[in-house]
């Protein structure tokens, strides 16, 4: 009988929905092309599907320049050059130092060498040889074996373990070579909650970071992993760390939107309550958000980051205008959660974004009515 209920339930809740919606964590559904719900996101200038950029939340054009000098050269002199210019405990140096490890990794997952072939990313392994004292270098490979134990490796086994304590090491001989620089101690906070360092190892890890960069955003994202109840925390440790980051936010940081993130690592796989997006705790974490999108510096390097996960949670509560002043923004990038944890993020973003476009043109919105 309480099966029969359960059915009766899911059949309801399935009149009651969107269309062209399903409740379910990454599973919303694009109507079909030709039905009368669809909408063109064309009209407002929008990047098409297939050119979305899939590597980085937002436009670094200097990033992306050198990644493409070292790709084809195989020479990583730009690429130490660009982060010997970067700030040394900001934002932007911490996504470089992402995107080259993450380079050579996937180079290295490409090719991954043989007799009569050298391996992929050679120019990191290179770097590293001819330049041992270089900062830049010793964190990009740091971070570099991070990334290779969890897209080569299922935590856990001992090949996990090996790499990751590989990269304990690597980030240790990158903290000597920079004392002031917050990156090595990020890069960690992966290799922490890869290998469940205690709790009072963790907290001694964090406070370095807190001591060189109190407000940096990919830092406190980074350790809001490992007090999720997935991995060594729980859903109560999750929220007050986020909340406690908040509320210490200095003005114009996007600390504000946190309890966001701490949301959306907690929602359950599958939501049968039609108003949980419209629910006080995920109205109040989309407030905190986009007060501090407001009050960000436009070129903020996480100010993009925090736009993407808006717009998922916008469409979900059905808040179509402000969703579409988020995809003005960041429109043409989708290397961001929440669409990098899908198969194909391009196609996953351009789903919530063509829902958007419907959402906002049922209700009167045309790409005359659209601020930018």
């Amino acid at each position: 009988m309480e099966i029969l209920w359960v059915l009766i339930a899911l059949v309801m809740i399935g009149f009651v929905l969107l269309p062209v919606m399903r409740r379910r964590r990454g599973m919303i559904e694009q109507v079909p092309p030709g039905h009368p719900d669809a909408a063109d996101p064309a009209n407002y200038g929008f990047t098409p599907q297939e050119e979305l950029d899939v590597r980085m939340p937002g436009p670094d054009q200097d990033l992306l320049d050198v990644l493409d000098v070292v790709q084809r050269s195989q020479d990583y002199r730009a690429a130490s050059q660009l982060l010997a210019g970067t700030e040394a405990a900001g934002e932007l140096r911490w996504q470089r130092v992402q995107a080259f490890a993450g380079a050579a990794s996937l180079e290295l997952a490409q090719r991954p060498g043989g007799v009569s072939e050298s391996p992929g990313g050679q120019w990191l392994r290179v770097w590293r040889a001819e330049h041992p004292k270089d900062a830049g270098g010793a964190a990009v490979h740091a971070e570099f074996l991070v990334q290779q134990a969890w897209r080569t490796a299922t935590p856990g086994t001992d090949d996990f373990r090996i790499i990751m304590e590989e990269a304990r090491s690597a980030c240790g001989d990158a903290a000597l070579l920079a004392p002031g620089d917050p990156i090595p101690y990020i890069v960690e906070l992966s290799v922490a909650r890869g290998l469940a360092y205690p709790r009072e190892e963790f907290e001694q890890l964090w406070l370095k970071i807190l001591d060189r960069a109190p407000a940096h955003m990919g830092a406190h994202l980074a350790a809001l992993h490992y007090w999720c109840e997935k991995w060594h925390g729980s859903r109560e440790l999750a929220n007050s760390f986020a909340e406690a980051a908040a509320a210490r936010a200095p003005q114009g940081s996007l600390l504000a939107a946190m309890p966001l993130f701490a949301v959306f690592e907690h929602l359950p796989e599958v939501n049968l309550v039609r108003g949980f997006y419209q629910s006080e705790v995920v109205r109040k974490a989309i407030h905190g958000a986009l007060f501090a999108v407001q009050a960000a510096r436009p070129d903020d390097p996480m100010l993009a980051h925090v736009r993407h996960l808006l717009i998922f949670f916008l469409v979900r509560a059905e808040r179509w205008s402000e969703a579409m002043s988020q995809l003005v923004h960041i429109d043409g990038h989708v290397g961001a959660l929440p669409w990098t944890l899908s198969p194909d993020p391009a196609a996953e973003f351009a789903v919530y974004r063509a829902l958007a476009v419907a959402g906002y043109e049922a209700n009167g919105g045309t790409p005359a009515s659209l601020p930018h």
